[in-house]
């Protein structure tokens, strides 16, 4: 996840839209909008061993009418392997009132000469996320809190940590035989400095591989605050550990 923000920001300082690492437009600076991403869906084909150099592509494309797509694939540079594809929705939100807004034709055309028209490289839509509660839950962890690293240039929790939270509530018996494919992640609410949260797993499905009787295990995730505010909703697939 880190390497993929760095490529936005690095593809951004190209546009010329880097503004302290928001990526805002001047119209967008006016209208006292900035960019929340929405959705964040990952798969892994293939994990990078230590000290190999990988190659990360990004492209940004259109999203309906308000919100914008951003890709990326990690490669390996020297045969040119897939080894991460990944693509994120990203809306328009007013920095003031917190809301949603519109996107405007004047940001649509600023962003014009860096939207490229692109097949989407993943399903990201129509995969429908549960809410879970303590009481549909299989491994509850609370007392969660954002340290001051953990915030972005908006003074909210960064997405990768969110990751964290969630991975970090994966029961042992899953992480230690498989290795994560697949993460989907909703963004649903903003998590502030003094915000305490709880992060939930479900374990909802098993999948037999072929012949060999391993199995794919597939687990739901909420991030709630407190007082029972939904933050993320998630979906983890794992596949077995090809070491084990």
């Amino acid at each position: 996840m880190n390497h993929l923000q760095e490529a936005s920001l690095n593809h951004v300082r190209s546009m010329g839209l880097l503004n302290d690492g928001l990526g805002l437009t001047p119209e967008m600076t006016r209208r006292n909008l900035i960019w929340v991403v929405a959705k964040v869906k990952v798969q892994v084909d293939r994990y990078p061993c230590w000290g190999d150099v990988v190659q990360v592509d990004t492209w940004i494309s259109e999203s309906g009418k308000n919100g914008i797509q951003r890709d990326w694939l990690i490669l390996d540079p020297n045969s040119g392997e897939t080894l991460v594809t990944a693509t994120s929705v990203l809306v328009l939100m007013n920095k003031s009132t917190r809301k949603l807004s519109k996107f405007p034709g004047e940001v649509r055309g600023e962003l014009e000469p860096f939207i490229m028209e692109h097949e989407p490289i993943l399903d990201n839509g129509s995969e429908k996320l549960r809410k879970l509660s303590v009481h549909t839950s299989d491994f509850v962890q609370t007392g969660l809190t954002p340290r001051w690293n953990d915030l972005d240039v908006n003074q909210h929790v960064n997405n990768v940590k969110y990751v964290r939270w969630i991975l970090e509530n994966c029961p042992p018996s899953i992480s230690s035989s498989h290795e994560l494919f697949d993460i989907t992640l909703e963004y649903r609410k903003e998590c502030e400095m003094n915000n305490m949260l709880m992060s939930l797993t479900a374990v909802c499905g098993h999948e037999i591989i072929g012949s060999s009787m391993r199995t794919m295990v597939e687990c739901d995730h909420t991030l709630l605050l407190e007082d029972g505010t939904e933050i993320v909703r998630g979906r983890t697939i794992w596949r077995p550990n090809p070491s084990n």
